[in-house]
């Protein structure tokens, strides 16, 4: 479904990432992990079309040349919808028109009227606060918020920057159980996250960066075992 060789990102004169290689099946979840600065966020904004990859790289999506696509149509014509680190919703607008907001691109009626009751089935906090000002939300609902948000974009693929930041522990449990449903329904994931056993318990596969290389991938199950996996990464 989706396929990166040898991606490169440069910020000026420092190379953030050096010529990585990932691939993601239709349906699966998979997971990015690895240290602060190691480039997880960066490989995310490379594929979104926020942040340019260097020349040589190449990032297809189902057959499709990313380099092709501006970063909004990405998300429109792709249906690769982002949820970045930091949820960056509109604070001074109600839930329903957060969620509202990203089928702007959306001309199937029925179909947005599906996704809206999908998302407060899964999300019932927010169909109880679906009037209520998205800035005066906690951090778990603002999550779900921008987790539901990108389901309204008709994705076919969705990227996570960190969705358990700054999260309560049942709260981070809640989000990711509700990713677990999103999967089900046929939303393939591709997962950046600090909390590394939580990501691996989550995925069925992952892949460790460290200081923009990609260092080692496989089953997540036996990345847990792996000895290097667990001194750096899961306490042990």
């Amino acid at each position: 479904m989706l396929r990166i060789e040898n991606l490169c990102v440069n910020y000026g004169n420092i190379r953030a990432l050096h010529g990585i290689d990932i691939t993601i099946n239709e349906g699966e979840i998979v997971t990015i992990i690895g240290a602060n600065g190691a480039g997880k966020s960066t490989t995310l904004r490379a594929i979104s079309r926020l942040i340019p990859a260097s020349a040589d790289s190449r990032m297809t999506f189902q057959g499709e040349d990313l380099s092709r696509y501006p970063a909004d149509k990405i998300v429109s014509q792709l249906g690769i919808s982002h949820v970045p680190e930091g949820r960056r919703l509109f604070g001074n607008l109600t839930v329903l028109e957060n969620l509202k907001l990203a089928t702007f691109a959306r001309k199937d009626t029925a179909g947005i009227a599906r996704d809206l009751e999908q998302v407060f089935a899964i999300f019932s906090r927010l169909f109880e606060r679906k009037q209520q000002k998205a800035g005066t939300l906690s951090g778990g609902e603002q999550q779900m918020l921008a987790i539901g948000r990108a389901f309204m974009s008709a994705r076919k693929m969705m990227l996570l920057d960190e969705p358990s930041m700054g999260l309560a522990p049942l709260l981070m449990m809640n989000v990711f159980s509700a990713l677990k449903e999103i999967n089900k329904e046929g939303t393939t994931i591709l997962l950046v996250e600090q909390n590394a056993r939580l990501a691996l318990q989550f995925s069925q596969r992952g892949y460790v960066l460290e200081s923009g290389n990609l260092v080692l991938e496989g089953d997540s199950k036996k990345l847990m075992e792996d000895p290097e996996v667990k001194k750096a990464y899961l306490g042990g």
